[in-house]
């Protein structure tokens, strides 16, 4: 039976990475770019300035909490239905595919409620605290942030899908859709109407909004993979076996999180004993340097993650087929690109610093600002290489373990591919 992604399986290996990592590489750059936006106009507007880049750095990893859900549920079910297609199990597909909707609309709701309900709490977890004025800052951008969560894990979780439905092209445009609008209303928002950090939050919801809607079109005109009406009731074994596929991406995302949790309060902690940042005009910029080098990582890890993501539904399918020759050469394909990116990803933190940070507004700050900032690039960044080799194996193999084990509990076995 012709499913029309056989080509999957035939067409040369570099082809299908370029054809399908680069635009996922772009989605999931351009996806980053929300947050880096706004930090970067939010560091320019001179009545925001640090304190503005500081509570955007403690809201950070809270919409990074929301990614790492959304990718668990849209990756898994891409591994799953990419898997299943090669396994010529088509209703499996389907299936998985309706059960992801449920659990992404689930989630991001539940998610959301958590959030209104207890911002003071969660701010003061990720060192919102520093002073009062980044703790104000942060609850208003956090608020207008929380409601659009539904919209953006929605978005981030349908793309994938949509991937493994044979539309790589199409994921990247509803990312781009949703960014440009971002990146035109920003502005608008933050200097024209002076909204401060509600316009930085505001633009960027619109621009989720923008690319849920994308989602939602895609959904039901799908190409090949189209879910009934039945396909959408859970079904605990579907469930199980796409969130454990998916928990990879959870993984790679949540440990930057718990890193961040990490660092901020141990900047407030130690900040605070510093001679110079130890004073209340100086407190949040240690906050706000780190929230920068977080966004130089972001944008690396984006790319590198992407491509390994980008390959999921073609190491899938050829696993499920038993093709395992060309699993591997895509593999070490993938590790060449990685390593490349990494390396001048290396090179620019190591050698153009001062450059990078000038994009977030250092000539508005004091020399202990740029000063700071030009270490902690340099240090905290000169790992780039393995972290991207690290990072993209680990998002890789999400692909593959499912046919390493016993057949009762492998994804596309009777089991749970006839479920």
């Amino acid at each position: 039976m012709d499913h029309g992604n056989q080509f999957w399986g035939t067409e040369p290996v570099g082809k299908l990475m370029r054809q399908y990592a680069v635009p996922c590489s772009i989605s999931l750059l351009v996806g980053a770019l929300y947050n880096i936006v706004d930090q970067i106009l939010i560091a320019n507007a001179s009545y925001l300035g640090s304190y503005g880049n500081a509570a955007n750095t403690v809201v950070f990893p809270l919409t990074v909490v929301a990614l790492a859900i959304a990718v668990m549920v849209g990756d898994g079910c891409c591994a799953f239905v990419s898997m299943a297609l090669g396994r010529s199990k088509p209703d499996a597909a389907r299936r998985s595919v309706g059960n992801a909707v449920v659990l992404v609309t689930a989630g991001s709701l539940v998610l959301t409620v958590l959030y209104l309900g207890f911002a003071d709490g969660i701010l003061a977890m990720f060192g919102g605290t520093v002073n009062a004025e980044t703790f104000r800052l942060a609850k208003e951008y956090f608020f207008y942030i929380a409601l659009g969560i539904p919209f953006y894990m929605f978005g981030q979780a349908i793309n994938p899908i949509i991937r493994a439905d044979g539309s790589p092209t199409f994921a990247m445009i509803s990312t781009l859709a949703g960014a440009v609008a971002n990146i035109i209303l920003d502005p608008v928002f933050i200097f024209c109407f002076k909204w401060g950090m509600l316009g930085a939050a505001a633009a960027t919801v619109i621009g989720q909004l923008v690319t849920a809607a994308f989602a939602v079109w895609y959904l039901l005109h799908m190409k090949r993979i189209k879910p009934a009406s039945a396909d959408f009731a859970l079904h605990g074994g579907v469930c199980t076996r796409t969130l454990t596929l998916g928990v990879t991406s959870f993984l790679s995302q949540i440990s930057l999180v718990a890193a961040m949790a990490t660092i901020n309060n141990m900047l407030r902690k130690y900040g605070a004993l510093d001679v110079v940042f130890g004073q209340a005009q100086y407190a949040q910029i240690p906050m706000a340097v780190v929230g920068i080098v977080m966004k130089f990582f972001q944008i690396v890890i984006s790319v590198v993650v992407g491509m390994a993501a980008g390959c999921i539904p073609i190491v899938g399918y050829n696993m499920g087929a038993g093709k395992t020759l060309r699993v591997r050469a895509l593999f070490t394909k993938l590790l060449t690109a990685e390593a490349l990116v990494g390396a001048l990803a290396l090179i620019l933190a190591e050698g153009f610093p001062r450059h990078l940070i000038a994009i977030f507004g250092a000539a508005n700050e004091s020399v202990y600002y740029t000063d700071f900032a030009v270490k902690a690039f340099r240090i905290y960044l000169c790992m780039m290489v393995p972290a991207c080799i690290n990072k993209a194996c680990f998002i890789y193999l999400q692909a593959e373990p499912a046919e390493r084990l016993p057949p009762r509990c492998c994804p596309c076995s009777e089991r749970w591919c006839s479920a």
